[in-house]
């Protein structure tokens, strides 16, 4: 258009993010994208430079508004971080004494271009870290402010120790007590997310002193109460944080886990010496101080062995495996002393069966403590990812303990339905972690619930199950059947390729993750009904399918040119982090399209959807679906259709060969006319 000063203009598209056009994406322009003619981003920065520093308070705010929104774009974060823009935020935010509209866009424009990383947080003034600090602290500030203040400084714990220490320092856990209580959802998740960040990125003495500050607290009680038991629905982020609450709660239990006993220990020794004399006392008719050193050490070595120690004469070797550690000792000690009726029945009912039938009570607890470690992932990390919280672990003060109290009970029960011998110890063990694991899957909302689960699936239970398991899994290996099941593969396929294309169509809301923090951005896609384009595009929070029509970005299919997944995806190895996380590489999935130039990554909520969307994918590009739920379901799907085919063999064996074709007949006469008989 000959436009003088044509370095004064700049494209931007006009839906979505209104990202600037710049020669870096100019080939990402898609046909029928709406483009505007604006200034240019360096314009635009001085501008809005100039307008921040106004003495007008409209222009001042309307120029931080626009901030705000431009700041999402990296051309002009880098223009106005160039034009020292971020100093000017520092001094509005210093100097500034307003608590309401302003502020919230000052903060949510910083957090914006810190987003980008051209600036690192370790050189924040502590003038502006007080500040910040300050809006959490004060109770009459905006609601939006002291949201973005918990995410700012959310941000900032895990990028240094100095700053951890800081807002540890500054931002009480009363305070952020304080604001989980509130009813405002966002301001409770974003205080949910700064103690997380603060627990995470603590030392273990620091972790544990917090933990047990929370616990005199009763934040456990109030989770429960006010946010798994509250109206509203629990979403993602709140899942994924009450998860790492959960898991750095029992990760405390890890310490005495790994610590082996030391028989030169006077305490340990102790604790070992309560559980026999708690089980025993009543029974020692006589003092022991009465008898003879040799006599004493025999009968404590017969009622360790009453106890279940394989080590009856020196116990504490039992307890030198770790882990389990120290550990089982302190859930024995719990058990005997918080149910002490439980505990002598279990030991004198014991004590008293025949020898081979005799369920050892020490023996169990070790291995039962190591079974719930693994189970409940005692001592492993967090993942960044996982929502897989108990609800009954926030139900419930002292949960490990309470939990094997609970489970102790359960390997008696068992032990006594399969008649097990001291052989059958570990069998008889396997199907208790059967019966704890298949319980947990039911996601029981207390310990009660949890332990008239758990008893109601006794031994005949686990074993139908299991019976019914094995029948789905079996087929009848028939050479005719594998005959059927080869013809009747292409049919079933086809089927599936018909599903997964139908739930391309549906779509799927997928999240953005960074390689800081969980994102709470997040963007959909789905295919055409014609399987001719892909659409995608940012949505808020809550909406589940948008219409196609509000995703404006589009890739036609005929342009994808291969599918990628796990590490050989690009945006799994842009991740600065060093340490690949896991689920993440295990979810990831990129599609390369136009000329092989282009990537759209996805990250997908779960393997499910991970399953499906490759296979769909993969069907587009006409290849072969090779994700595992392919074959789950073309198993499922030839076992029904080989059951319906087969009804009418039941109980009749198929051979392996078909039967011999008789000789023809000698003669071909036995031909009835039905002409002569009409007539």
């Amino acid at each position: 258009w000959s436009l003088p000063n044509a370095e004064h203009y700049a494209l931007q598209y006009t839906d979505g993010r209104q990202t600037y056009i710049t020669e870096s994406n100019r080939g990402e322009i898609k046909n029928g994208s709406i483009l505007r003619l604006t200034t240019s981003p360096d314009q635009e920065a001085e501008r809005l430079y100039s307008g921040i520093q106004s003495n007008n308070l409209d222009v001042k705010t309307d120029s931080l508004k626009k901030l705000a929104s431009l700041s999402q774009d990296v051309t002009f974060a880098q223009e106005f971080i160039n034009r020292n823009g971020l100093k000017q935020i520092f001094s509005i935010v210093e100097e500034g004494n307003d608590t309401g509209e302003m502020l919230a866009h000052t903060l949510k424009a910083f957090m914006e271009l810190m987003e980008h990383d051209f600036v690192s947080w370790e050189t924040l003034s502590a003038t502006f870290i007080k500040k910040i600090v300050s809006y959490v602290n004060m109770n009459a500030v905006d609601a939006s402010a002291q949201q973005l203040s918990l995410t700012i400084l959310e941000n900032m714990v895990p990028t240094s120790r100095l700053l951890f220490e800081l807002v540890k320092k500054e931002v009480t856990l009363d305070r952020l007590l304080t604001h989980l209580q509130v009813t405002n959802a966002q301001l409770q998740l974003k205080a949910m997310a700064l103690l997380i960040a603060l627990l995470l990125a603590a030392t273990d003495a620091e972790r544990r002193d917090m933990m047990e500050y929370l616990r005199e607290k009763n934040i456990r009680q109030f989770i429960h109460k006010n946010i798994i038991h509250s109206s509203e629905p629990l979403g993602d982020e709140m899942a994924h944080y009450l998860y790492v609450l959960q898991s750095v709660s029992l990760n405390l239990c890890e310490r005495r886990m790994r610590t082996s006993m030391d028989p030169y220990s006077q305490e340990q020794r102790e604790l070992l010496q309560s559980l026999r004399q708690t089980a025993f006392e009543s029974e020692s008719e006589a003092p022991a101080s009465n008898f003879s050193t040799e006599r004493r050490r025999s009968l404590c070595a017969k009622e360790f062995r009453k106890l279940g120690f394989v080590n009856n004469s020196n116990p504490a070797e039992d307890l030198r495996r770790a882990p389990p550690g120290l550990l089982a000792l302190d859930n024995m000690v719990y058990f005997s002393r918080h149910t002490p009726n439980a505990y002598s029945r279990f030991v004198l009912e014991n004590s008293s069966r025949e020898d081979k039938h005799e369920c050892p009570f020490a023996r169990s607890s070790i291995q039962l403590t190591l079974i719930l470690c693994e189970i409940l992932h005692v001592g492993e990390p967090c993942s960044e990812t996982a929502q897989a919280f108990y609800p009954m672990f926030f139900g419930q003060d002292h949960f490990f303990e309470e939990l094997f109290c609970i489970c102790i009970q359960l390997v008696n029960k068992t032990w006594k339905e399969m008649r097990a011998t001291q052989e059958d110890f570990d069998k008889v063990l396997q199907v208790v972690r059967e019966q704890i694991t298949r319980t947990l899957a039911l996601k029981p909302t207390s310990l009660e619930l949890f332990k008239t689960r758990v008893n109601a699936l006794n031994y005949s239970e686990i074993l139908k199950l299991r019976q019914t398991e094995r029948l789905h899994q079996e087929e009848t290996l028939a050479v005719p059947v594998l005959e059927l099941r080869e013809r009747l593969k292409p049919e079933l396929l086809e089927l599936i390729r018909q599903q997964r294309l139908l739930h391309l169509c549906e779509g799927t809301l997928f999240r953005k993750i960074s390689s800081r923090r969980r994102q709470d951005k997040l963007w959909y896609c789905r295919l055409s009904p014609n399987h001719k384009v892909l659409h995608y595009g940012d949505v808020e929070e809550g909406v589940h399918s948008p219409p196609i029509e509000s995703l404006l970005e589009k890739i036609p299919v005929a342009d994808m040119k291969m599918l990628l997944v796990g590490k050989e995806c690009p945006h799994t190895k842009e991740k600065s982090s060093g340490k690949q996380n896991k689920d993440v590489l295990e979810l990831a999935f990129s599609i390369v399209y136009d000329m092989e130039e282009y990537c759209l990554n996805f990250v997908a909520p779960t393997r499910y959807e991970f399953c499906l969307w490759t296979d769909g994918l993969n069907v587009l590009l006409g290849k072969e679906m090779t994700s595992e739920r392919t074959q789950t379901d073309l198993d499922v799907l030839l076992s029904m259709e080989l059951k319906l085919r087969l009804l009418d063999l039941e109980n009749i064996s198929i051979p392996d060969t078909p039967p011999p074709v008789p000789k023809p007949p000698s003669n071909l006469n036995f031909c009835y006319d039905f002409s002569y008989a009409e007539q």
